[in-house]
């Protein structure tokens, strides 16, 4: 099932015990927060969690941890909630297959029945916010999608992004903004800045389950994330056409922001508590003035925690870099079988390929800090053979520990780019980067004493499938 907005996924987890409503009254800070934080702490079920008691405010709907279990994950992408993750990566990966398809024009969007614009706009009148971890410089819209085009093919439909950032709300109208380097919108602003413009951008709050997801996806330039998410939906993406900057957005959004980033003005912004489990310290960023908000009736106000993991950040962006690199590899590499990049949004990679000659799975290893999101994120590889799980840690830790000889199947590259967030970087946006060679080496390269491994028996398999079977029937009596 494909939902066109957060509010009908929501009533969809409700139904399916994934939705726990906190009718107690809690404060703001720090219940709301730490009640996400725990959320990610009680299992891979945890539910969505929903808050209309909210001390210091008046008719607050706030939604956490939606995307925060491989629960809600499945439900999000319309398969059943018991789908393994494995399985959830292997059909995202297929659905990929189905990209592009065209996105379907609605009109009356739900965001268009209240308008604050110029003078009158107060976020604060809108929004009710709170800080996520007690370090934080201030509050923080962290679950956006935020709609910006390139200035030189502002007509150009695959060119327009939809990314999320991370977004300080500075004052009522005015936010400040985080454009990590190799990002589209990063792009846009340079480009922007060039010749002396503001940037026009739209932020949309409160997304469809699969706006969020690929709003976080490493996709090429040109490719548009509204064709993205209808072949992950398996049905069109719902989008209008917002009133002042003409861009495309999600019909079905909960909040509508609509401004520019103006040109070359910076101010601080940070800390934050970012999905590195550390904070960053404060920075000088572009400054977003807003010109307009449009909102539906009553929002829902939907936030994400996001810390030392696993949050539901980690569930949110962990398929949805997992695919993209693996579809990117084995465009050149067919041999790449799987790609786990779960952790940490990428900055740990595991791959298994089969080889074609000595020295071949290194070169995976590299192209995968090559490719757009590598640029920025992948910092470790490990590469692991074919016959091995990525997703199975026993087995990588047992090919690691069994097959790696640090003196020639480490290899450390130094001075390689990486996000300014990555807390071991130094200088920030520098670090050296490793990958680990786990795989048998093959001819040319003969080292090792591989010649007679040990492989699962015959009938392995189908005794796997009767054992499954055996145990579905007893939890079922």
């Amino acid at each position: 099932m494909a939902y066109d907005d957060l509010r009908s996924f929501l009533a969809a987890l409700d139904a399916e015990g994934q939705l726990l409503r906190v009718s107690d009254e809690v404060l703001p800070e720090p219940d709301l927060a730490a009640a996400a934080n725990a959320a990610g702490r009680i299992g891979e079920g945890a539910p969505a969690l929903y808050f209309d008691n909210v001390k210091g405010f008046t008719d607050a709907r706030i939604a956490l941890n939606v995307h925060g279990s491989w629960t809600n994950h499945a439900l999000a992408l319309g398969l059943p909630k018991h789908t393994p993750v494995k399985e959830q990566v292997e059909i995202f990966a297929s659905r990929w297959d189905d990209f592009p398809i065209a996105p379907e024009r609605r009109e009356d969007a739900p965001w268009r029945e209240n308008t604050q614009a110029g003078g009158d706009v107060d976020l604060f009148s809108v929004l009710p916010l709170f800080r996520l971890n007690d370090g934080d410089g201030g509050f923080y819209l962290d679950k956006a999608a935020v709609v910006s085009r390139d200035p030189e093919a502002p007509d150009d439909f695959g060119k327009q992004n939809v990314g999320t950032y991370r977004i300080q709300v500075i004052g009522p109208d005015r936010l400040a903004f985080q454009p990590v380097p190799v990002h589209d919108v990063a792009l846009h602003l340079h480009k922007a800045e060039e010749k002396g413009e503001d940037l026009p951008v739209a932020i949309t709050l409160g997304n469809d389950p699969v706006m969020a997801i690929v709003s976080g996806m490493p996709m090429a330039y040109d490719q548009s994330e509204y064709e993205m998410a209808g072949a992950l939906r398996g049905a069109p993406a719902p989008i209008a056409t917002s009133p002042l900057t003409g861009f495309d957005v999600p019909w079905g959004s909960e909040v509508v922001i609509e401004g520019v980033i103006e040109s070359r003005k910076r101010q601080i912004e940070g800390p934050f508590g970012e999905f590195t489990g550390h904070y960053s310290g404060g920075r000088r960023m572009p400054v977003i003035r807003v010109d307009r908000v449009s909102y539906r009736t009553n929002p829902v106000f939907e936030s994400l925690y996001l810390g030392k993991p696993w949050t539901e950040v980690d569930y949110l962006v962990g398929p949805n870099t997992c695919v993209p690199l693996l579809k990117q590899l084995r465009a050149e590499f067919p041999e790449v079988q799987a790609v786990n990049a779960m952790y940490t949004h990428g900055m740990l990679v595991i791959i298994s390929t089969a080889k074609r000659f000595g020295g071949f799975a290194k070169a995976v290893g590299m192209r995968a800090m090559t490719t757009r999101h590598g640029l920025g994120y992948v910092s470790q590889v490990i590469v692991v053979d074919e016959d091995v799980d990525p997703f199975d840690l026993p087995q990588v830790m047992w090919a690691m520990s069994a097959k790696v000889d640090p003196r020639e199947d480490v290899v450390v590259v130094p001075n390689l780019s990486v996000v300014e967030l990555a807390p071991a970087a130094q200088p920030a946006g520098i670090t050296s980067k490793m990958i680990i060679d786990a795989t048998t080496p093959v001819a040319p390269d003969v080292r090792g004493n591989f010649s007679t491994p040990a492989k699962d028996l015959p009938e392995t398999r189908e005794w796997a499938a009767r054992l499954q079977q055996l145990r579905t029937a007893a939890s079922s009596r």
